[in-house]
């Protein structure tokens, strides 16, 4: 084997990159619902969160909001009716951040 064939591969299925800020959040979310099985660098932005996902449940996402709150001052209400599309995934929920931190917006 020629040094040039000894290159690791990226796999097929790699997640797609985080931002800093998403992988920030992930942290957040690891530690909230303790993740020990998971590292926050390992979770694809774009994945759901919640069912075949990461595989949280409701309790979780009370969790997450809770330290999202203690975190970033925002406060995510249970019954947001857009909270399917806020936590739809890593990405969707800090993009969401990210714009109330913008808009000075509370939730």
């Amino acid at each position: 084997m020629t040094p040039a064939s000894k290159q690791s591969i990226a796999p097929l299925d790699m997640p797609a990159s985080q931002t800093p800020a998403e992988r920030e959040l992930a942290s957040v979310i690891v530690q909230a619902v303790n993740l020990e099985a998971v590292r926050a660098e390992d979770i694809d932005p774009e994945a759901p969160l919640f069912g075949a996902g990461l595989g949280l449940d409701s309790i979780d996402a009370l969790e997450i909001a809770l330290e999202v709150s203690k975190r970033y001052g925002l406060q995510l209400r249970s019954d947001d009716e857009q909270n399917r599309r806020i936590f739809a995934s890593l990405r969707a929920l800090s993009r969401h951040i990210e714009q109330q931190r913008t808009d000075g917006g509370s939730g």
